[in-house]
């Protein structure tokens, strides 16, 4: 018996036109995709040149520090203002009476009120290192005879050992940061609305040299220390004793806020200002020398 074939029909091949019609050549126009927006433009043919690589380039780390440098126990900025530094020692607020902690609410109350200048209150928390408190520990132990010490003295240490591992030992300190500006202090409000981040943001910047004169110098000095006057007598009034930090102390604090980690295991303590003969750090040439990661 046969298949039935009636109701089929042979293959047909489609004609050249319709298979060239399917193809678009380079003068047909193609389709537009479907969007209202601006098509891409094609990137592959734009090439930059070296200075546009160059002036592309990463901001360097020097560039968006805010200060330009420290004398006279100040820290000039970049923008030609100027601060001061005043370390304040903390007071237990709750071991106080009733009458003893409305005393120094009164006596804050007046320091902000007397003011007539705008002050920064910067607090610090860093974690202690146990590490020298341990090895003196350990020193003092190698020294001494009795045996009972010897093993009060090992079992203390490894307390302490352990507390540090264990629990995050914090010392906070306590600063109040004055400052002084040429231009006044209101007209500066205006200037810092604009943010911190658009110093970060703006693209490469030039290192500028900050020029101050004599004249203006000397008086930014003399009213740096009016001010400081004003506000460490604020703070012997609530019982706060507090001085100004000196200019090696200003480069030790702005080495470790800059450098938490660092700061720990390399101290500024024990290096000589008079070794530091380079002022300014430029990146290096070549390949990093062998046996030596990037940290």
């Amino acid at each position: 018996m046969q298949p039935e074939l009636q109701n089929q029909q042979p293959y047909q091949p489609p004609a050249p036109q319709q298979i060239n019609a399917a193809i678009p050549d380079g003068n047909t126009p193609q389709q537009q995709p479907i969007g209202s927006g601006q098509q891409p433009v094609d990137q592959t043919s734009k090439t930059q040149s070296p200075k546009d690589k160059k002036k592309n380039g990463a901001i360097s780390t020097q560039n968006t520090l805010l200060f330009s440098e420290m004398r006279d126990n100040m820290i000039i900025m970049s923008d030609g203002s100027f601060r001061a530094v005043v370390e304040c020692q903390s007071i237990n607020f709750d071991l106080m009476s009733a009458r003893e902690r409305e005393g120094v609410e009164f006596s804050y109350q007046n320091f902000i009120n007397s003011l007539y200048f705008p002050v920064q209150i910067l607090i610090r928390s860093r974690r202690v290192d146990i590490g020298p408190y341990l090895d003196r520990l350990a020193e003092i132990r190698r020294n001494q005879d009795n045996m009972l010490l010897n093993v009060l003295m090992d079992d203390y240490m490894d307390f302490i050992d352990v507390l540090a591992q264990e629990a995050n030992i914090m010392d906070k300190s306590f600063y109040v940061v004055v400052p002084y500006y040429q231009k006044g202090d209101e007209s500066v409000t205006k200037q810092q609305a604009k943010g911190l981040f658009n110093s970060f943001f703006s693209g490469k910047k030039e290192t500028s040299v900050t020029k101050i004169d004599q004249v203006t110098y000397t008086k930014a000095k003399d009213e740096i220390k009016n001010r400081l006057d004003s506000v460490m007598s604020g703070m012997f009034q609530m019982g706060v004793k507090s001085r100004q930090l000196n200019t090696r102390e200003l480069g030790e604090l702005l080495y470790t806020s800059y450098n938490p980690d660092t700061s720990s295991r390399e101290s500024l303590a024990s290096i000589d200002p008079s070794d530091l003969t380079t002022t300014y750090i430029t990146k290096g040439q070549g390949p990093p020398p062998a046996g030596r990661g990037l940290l």
